[in-house]
């Protein structure tokens, strides 16, 4: 016996009318993060050294910054879905609504600072 409604079994939906939505983001950035995350290891580890002019001759290249951009995107949404899940899950009240407007807007403004980090840094190495 469910305990759902026929359209809510029809639809698929739960009771917040999102359905497996949010499931299938956090799973679709989390398998995204993989390449992304052994491009970036691999491509670190064949740099010559790490000094300022190394990086940054590196990151000028075009498709570096762009997966960089990537990396720094997929990361920040991916880190917010897990967030407001847990906070979903363990913040109760008028609290939890707050809760998940400030952890939003945290990781947009941590995702915007990384992607301007990433393009001064690339521009500035841009013959």
């Amino acid at each position: 016996m469910s305990l759902r409604t026929p359209l809510g079994q029809v639809l698929g939906t739960g009771a917040a009318r999102q359905g497996v939505h949010h499931w299938w983001v956090q799973r679709l950035t989390s398998v995204a993060l993989v390449p992304l995350s052994i491009w970036f290891l691999v491509s670190l580890l064949t740099l010559s050294s790490f000094d300022h002019a190394t990086v940054t001759a590196w990151m000028a290249h075009g498709s570096t910054a762009l997966l960089l951009i990537l990396l720094v995107l997929v990361a920040s949404r991916h880190s917010q879905l897990g967030v407001a899940v847990v906070v979903e899950d363990y913040v109760g009240g008028g609290l939890r609504t707050l809760t998940l407007v400030i952890s939003t807007f945290a990781h947009v403004l941590l995702a915007s600072a990384g992607v301007l980090a990433i393009l001064r840094t690339a521009l500035r190495g841009f013959p």
